[in-house]
This record gives C-alpha cells, structure tokens and sequence, in this order.
C-alpha cells in the first residue's frame, strides 16, 4: 500500500475504493514476518525488563512481604511496590477506584501483581519475581456464581432491569410455561500477541509508552493517572497488535502503567511483556453466566413472556461488568419479539480476576440465553425449533406492526431477518437435510447427526454515549501523497485498510498514494477504544470528513483560478476535471501548496439519533442492527460425547461492503472463535482459586481441523445500512461470532435424537466432549423411565 506507483490519468476507476475486495495492508508481512509488533521495535540503549510478582491466594490480607532474596537476585535493578505508585494506585475504567496497579495490604484474586521486578534481561526479572517471600492471613473466597442471590450477595456494580409490560401477570396466565436454568462458560481471548508495553522517559514529566492496546486514549489517561501528571504528558502509540479480541480493551492499561512508572523512576526505557501463563491467570477474560429464565408460550409457540436473570462472575473488580451485563440485557431479545418482558443482570463479586471485554460484550451471551428459551418452547409444543425461531421474529422492515420494539423500548426499524433465513434456509436445502438426519439418525446406532439454524441481530453503538465519536487526520503533500491518521487500532481486522479506501474514494486517487500510520494520542485526541464493532463506522466517517475539507478547499482554490463554478469540478480517477479541461490531481495539489492552501484537516464524527438512559432502561441505545444466519450440522459419537461439524452455511449481513473480502475473513474469525467459546474452550478454577486452565496444554481452542468440514459463508448482495452510514456499510467485528450458537443447538438436536426429540437436553456451554456424553446419558435415562433424572 505504501509502495508509490505512477497513477493511470486515463483510468475508467481508482485502485482500490471501496466496494471492492483489497488485500489487508500488511498481509505480505504477516505471512513474511516482517510485520513490527511491539516486542518487535528496536530497543533503546539500556532498556531493563520488567517481571511481575503474583499473589498465590485467591483472598488474603498480606502480613509481610520479604523482597531481599529478589532484589539481590542476578541483574536486578529496582522492585516496584504500591509504594512506588507515585499518583493513584488505580486503573479501574469504571471510576469505581477498585482496581489498583499494585495489590496494596489485601489481595483479591490467585495471580493478582502485587510487585514487579525491574532486571537488565527479562528472564532475570521473571526469575526473581518468584523469588519473593509473602505471607497472607487468608480470608474466605467466593469463587463461583452459582448459588450466590441477586438480592443480598455482593454485587461490584449497580445492576439494571429492562422492563416492557407486565412480564409476571402475562406469564401467570399463559397456558404453557417453563423456568429453568442453565450455565454458560467464558473465554480467554488467547491473541497471539499477549500483553506487551514499552515505556521511554522524556524530558520533564513527558513519557512516551508504545502498548499493544485497543484504547490509546484510556491507557494515556490511566498511565497519567498512576503517574501523578496530566495526560499531555503522556504519548501512547499503537501500529498494530497481534490479537485484541477486547483484552487489550482495559487489560492493557496495568503493564503500560507499570512500565511508565518504572522507567520515569529509573529514567531508562522498560518493557514489561507477560508469558502466556502469566497473561491468562493475570488478565480478565469472557464473563460466564448463569441464566434464569421462566418463559410463557401458546400452543402454538408463540412467546407471550419472559422473565430472565443474567448472573455474571464479575471478578474482584468492576472493569467493565456493568455495561457488559446491560449489553447481555439487550441481546436477550436477539431477533425476537417478547410481548411482555423483563431482564435483570445480577454482576456478581468474586475472589478471581476480573473479567472484561470480549468480541459481542456480553451480546453473544444474552443471544445464547434468548435462544435457549426458543428451544425450551420448542421441545415443549413438538416443533422444529426453526418454526419457533420465525414464529416469534421481530416485524419485518416496512410492515410497520406493534412487533417492533425491543426490551429497552427502541424500535427495530430495519429488520431483514426474515428474508436472510429465508434465503439461507432454501439455499442450505435445510427441510431436506433434516429429513436426511432423521433417516440417518433410525439406522445408526452410535452416530446421530443434529442441525440447527440459528439468526442474529446485532446492535451497533456504544451504549456509553460519549464513546460514540471519533477524530481524524489527513495531510495532503505537495506531491500528491496523502497521510492519514485516525483513532482506530489495528488488530488484525483491516481497519485501517478501510479507512484508506474511504480517504482514496474521497480524493479519488489509488489506494497506493494513502499512507497509512500508527494510531498515537499527540495526532488524534480524546479518542474512543476500538471496540463495539465501530471501528470502521467512526473512524471511516471521520476521515472521510477531514478528507472533504481538504477536498473543498481545492475545490474552491480551482474555481478560483480557472474562473469555473464549483459545480463544474469534478475528481475524476487521479486526476480532476475543471470546467473543460482536466488536471492531474497531483499537479492540482502542487498549484494548491504554491497559492498557500492549507492541505491538512483533522476531521470529527459523532454518531447521531442514539440516547440512552440506564436508570429508566430504556432509549435509543443502538444506531441500527446488523443481522445474520447460520445452519450448522454435527455428528456426535453417543459412546463418547466426541463430535465433528460436518458442514456450516452462514449468510451474513454487513450492508455496502467497505472491502469483501476482509469482511469474509471477520465472519469466519468470528465464527470460529464463537464455536470454540461454546465447544471447546473451558475454563477451571480449582478450590483455592488457582486457574488450571492457563496454557494451550490445558485451554483447548479451535484448530484448523476444527472447523466445520463445509464451510460456505456469503454476504447479502442486496442490503445496505438503513441509516448513513460509511459509504452504507456496517459493522463487522462483532455480530459475526454468535453465528456460532448454531453449532451448539446443533449439537442439542443431535443430543434429543437418542430420546426421539421428545426432551429439551438442555445442554450447557461450553458443550465438550464430556459435557455432551453428560447430556446423552441423561436423556438416555429420561427415556428409560419417569423417575430419571432431569
């Protein structure tokens, strides 16, 4: 992309706008190597390492701490303590001050930092954090949700209610109900890169920290704060990081605070990089749930209430457990209309780490409960759980009825998931192949077969208002060249590729002549996390924006000196035709920098219409939906709960297509990383707390071989963003990954065959191999006889 390449004057279209498939900008280089990552940079002449020392009790109150052995240990520098914290011992992103940098007096999880070793190599520095003698007066700790009460157990932030009409009296008259629950895991986001941070002093109180993190912005103002200083002393700079998935969300800003502490201290650059046992028993991960939900239906199907609580292992801190859980409430709906509901989240406080972001932020969670609730209602009437699923959809866009609007009292105008299953359901041939199974499942004895076709409706926006916004920077040079800046991160996701394309479609130039550079706090300020799928939407928006400054200008600059009206100038692919004649663009730009145009504009976005107000639990919470489905088939070995997918379809939504190509690759990412959340992917606490699962020897996420033997995944040719967005795209990162809740309903169906569907298995996630032999061996005994269990 950065390669200069002499633009075709004659050309019919540009090189690479939008529309159109591009290869990511550092594809070559991942391939190749070559791509620079944080531990990657050169080092600066004296860099020292840091490595931290982890508390091993889940809950204690430290009685001493004995660091002599680590501080004369081989190439140890300094040992940082809370002591050394010179502002505020506090990272918490909710302001709830409950996070500190450095456990003080007590701590709270089993691998919580409590001191960091400052060596010359990074080995000597993790060698002598474990060197250090800490004694605890242990205290009890709660490790797990399950029975702990929305009404009296300890909760780290306030909880929300979504309310519409009267969920307890229309459920006390429905003719059919059910009530139960059900667990479901959570997810270590296991990026390749872990968490990395770079920290090099500067003059007077400056620093400058270059940190794998997916907010900037947050981790400048968190590091200014443990430091003690404003945040323009601080620059932090990001070109791109191997892996988010929202961990680098807020589990960034500890490391980046830490390293910034130590080399403002010792005036030397420090790099704090964690092993990958040390990042997953040290970071948050996906929050598990348990979900209760009491559901009133007719005989028929049709949902007429739904009562659910949302109880969340929050960890020991706030981190991001409210809005997590409010984003759970809003997805309990997924595409269906629940005439009269109520959900509450319960974000329960316990003695382990604090879980944070992941891809769909409690979204794919709410999703998994919703759809829970259609298979209860299904097993319960007799019917394929696809009937169900289309019985109780949201009203179509246009139909204008009274089955629009969600539980937050926001009206689904652009529903388009009838039309998606529709199409997908024919083009999967999905009533055939489930005659098929049936067919399969009465002549084999140990293999059943299960398929399931599940929707998602997405909604896109931050529900914190103030997120909603983005800033960007666009140079022109006096050669035609063009730099572009944004507050967007770069994980691997091809954001910046698209806000290229949307800088290159503005100025009509080829995608070559846009450079593109580091995400940094000194360019763009005051910036919003890359995070809710937004990236694209927000920063697209507002380069698009800085660029049509700039464009405007020449504009005017043009009319001016070829004494043509503004209508009569037009860009042309590379090049620009004013009045009768045609000028290549970078000779336009060349006689604008000799008449002093000024050639640079920061631009600014702020999505409009959305509000949101959490003490009512109603608003416009989401600027438009994003919909998709998909039809996943399994085999299942009912000796041992083993299990293969056969073949997975998935037609997905993303409006206008910013770049096709790069969308297909986040829809089968984000497939398969929510296939390996609800199948593979377990995480263990023993009983002093201690995650067992800390490693790929012990954390089993999806292989290649993994995933579904067929896998056709399209785009709708035909839908576009309702409202206006970027060029009528829509977001991508996220909706994606609850796709994958069609392999475990699929799983669930292969599960009933062996009771001839006449049960709800009830199958928990993550559904593994034990998991499901579980669910086979129950629903063997229910079929057996009425005093099996249930």
């Amino acid at each position: 992309m950065n390669k200069h390449a002499t633009p075709d004057l004659k050309a019919a279209s540009i090189k690479g706008g939008v529309h159109v498939s591009q290869q990511h900008d550092s594809a070559h280089k991942h391939v190749a190597g070559n791509a620079v990552y944080i531990d990657d940079m050169p080092e600066p002449a004296g860099t020292l390492h840091g490595g931290l020392g982890l508390s091993t009790v889940a809950h204690g109150v430290i009685r001493s701490m004995d660091l002599s052995a680590v501080r004369t240990a081989p190439g140890v520098v300094a040992v940082l303590t809370a002591a050394d914290v010179p502002g505020e011992n506090d990272i918490s992103p909710s302001a709830m001050h409950d996070d500190p940098v450095l456990a003080d007096g007590t701590v709270q999880f089993h691998g919580q930092p409590i001191f960091c070793v400052i060596a010359q190599t990074r080995d000597q520095a993790r060698r002598a954090a474990r060197l250090g003698k800490i004694e605890y007066q242990e205290q009890p700790a709660v490790l797990d949700i399950w029975d702990l009460d929305p009404d009296t157990d300890r909760q780290v932030f306030p909880a929300l209610t979504l309310k519409r009409g009267d969920a307890a009296a229309a459920l006390a008259r429905a003719p059919r109900r059910v009530t139960a629950r059900m667990r479901l895991g959570g997810q270590d986001h296991f990026y390749l890169e872990g968490q990395v941070s770079l920290a090099v002093p500067g003059e007077d109180s400056e620093v400058t920290v270059y940190c794998s993190t997916q907010g900037p912005t947050e981790t400048q103002h968190m590091v200014a704060h443990a430091l003690g200083i404003p945040s323009s002393a601080v620059t932090v700079e990001i070109r791109r990081m191997g892996g988010g998935f929202g961990g680098k969300e807020t589990q960034a800003n500890q490391c980046a605070a830490i390293a910034a502490i130590a080399a403002k201290k010792l005036g030397r650059a420090i790099k704090i990089r964690l092993d990958r046992d040390e990042d997953m028993t040290a970071t948050g991960k996906r929050h598990d749930f348990v979900i209760d939900y009491d559901v009133g239906f007719d005989d028929e199907g049709r949902i007429l209430a739904v009562d659910y609580v949302f109880a969340l292992r929050a960890g020991f801190s706030a981190d991001l457990s409210g809005p997590v859980g409010d984003r759970a409430l809003f997805h309990c709906d997924n595409a269906y209309f629940f005439p009269d509901v109520q959900a509450r989240s319960a974000l329960f406080h316990t003695n382990t780490v604090s879980n944070t972001a992941f891809r769909g932020f409690g979204g794919p969670q709410g999703m998994v409960g919703a759809e829970r609730v259609i298979e209860e209602v299904a097993f319960a009437v007799g019917k394929d759980p696809l009937e169900i699923r289309k019985l109780n959809f949201y009203d179509a866009m246009g139909e204008n009825g009274a089955r629009n609007v969600t539980p937050y009292h926001q009206k689904v105008e652009d529903c388009i998931i009838q039309r998606i299953v529709a199409e997908l359901e024919e083009g999967c041939s999905y009533a055939r192949r489930r005659r098929e199974i049936a067919a399969f499942n009465n002549n084999s004895r140990f293999v059943k077969r299960g398929i399931a076709l599940t929707p998602v409706k997405f909604g896109i926006s931050f529900t914190k208002t103030e997120a909603n916004q983005a800033g960007a920077l666009v140079h022109v040079y006096a050669d035609g060249s063009v730099h572009m800046n944004h507050g967007g991160t770069e994980m691997g996701q091809g954001l910046h590729l698209k806000v290229a394309q949307v800088v290159a479609e503005e100025f009509q130039i080829d995608l070559d002549r846009v450079r593109i550079t580091a995400t940094t706090t000194d360019k763009v300020p005051n910036t919003a996390p890359t995070a809710a799928s937004s990236g694209a939407d927000l920063n697209g928006m507002a380069a698009q924006d800085a660029a049509r400054q700039i464009k405007n200008r020449l504009i005017d600059f043009a009319a001016e000196r070829y004494q043509v009206p503004r209508d009569q100038i037009v860009f042309l692919p590379n090049r620009v035709r004013v009045g009768n004649q045609e000028i290549a663009f970078n000779e336009l730009v060349r006689q604008a920098f000799v008449a002093r145009i000024q050639l640079s504009a920061a631009g600014f976005y702020k999505t409009p219409k959305i509000h949101w107000d959490r003490s009512k639990g109603r608003g416009h919470a989401f600027y438009y939906f994003a919909y998709g489905a998909a039809c996943s088939e399994v085999s299942v070995d009912t000796l041992t709960g083993e299990y293969v997918v056969e073949r997975t379809d998935i037609l997905h939504d993303v409006g206008r297509s910013l770049n096709p190509a790069i969308d297909l690759g986040q829809i089968e990412g984000g497939f398969v990383q929510g296939m390996g959340w609800l199948t593979t992917e377990e995480l263990v606490w023993d009983d002093k707390g201690r995650l067992r699962t800390h490693a790929p020897s012990t954390y089993k996420i999806p292989l290649a071989s993994d995933r579904p033997k067929i896998f056709n995944v399209a785009l709708t040719d035909w839908s576009q963003a309702y409202e206006p967005t970027i060029h009528r795209s829509k977001a991508v990162g996220e909706p994606p990954l609850p796709l994958a809740i069609s392999v475990l309903h699929a799983l669930s169906d292969a599960v009933a065959s062996v009771a001839e569907h006449k049960a709800c298995p009830r199958l928990d996630a993550p559904a593994t191999p034990e998991r499901v032999l579980m669910a086979i061996e129950r629903m063997k005994a229910q079929a057996d006889g009425p005093t099996s269990g249930g």
